[in-house]
């Protein structure tokens, strides 16, 4: 399959020259396929993985057991500790 790609902003194709220049791809279909392959392969392209939704859901968990601090209790414990010095 051969497929043509436009790009609409100037960045993107000096940056694409950029690459191919200082020898890091040999021409730029192999920027655009490196790009396209690591975006297949980013798990976390949605924003979330399954280890952060854990984490969320156990800090939720020690909210409701009332395992947590006032941020206003915390940031002046950090204030008196590293600015009242």
């Amino acid at each position: 399959m051969n497929m043509q790609v436009r790009l609409s902003k100037p960045e993107l194709e000096r940056f694409i020259d950029e690459q191919v220049k200082a020898g890091h791809f040999p021409s730029a279909d192999a920027v655009i396929e490196a790009g396209v392959a690591r975006l297949m392969s980013d798990t976390s392209a949605d924003g979330v993985d399954d280890t952060t939704l854990d984490a969320i859901d156990a800090a939720e968990d020690q909210v409701q057991r009332g395992e947590f601090r006032e941020w206003k209790d915390a940031a002046a414990e950090l204030r008196k500790k590293f600015l009242d010095k």
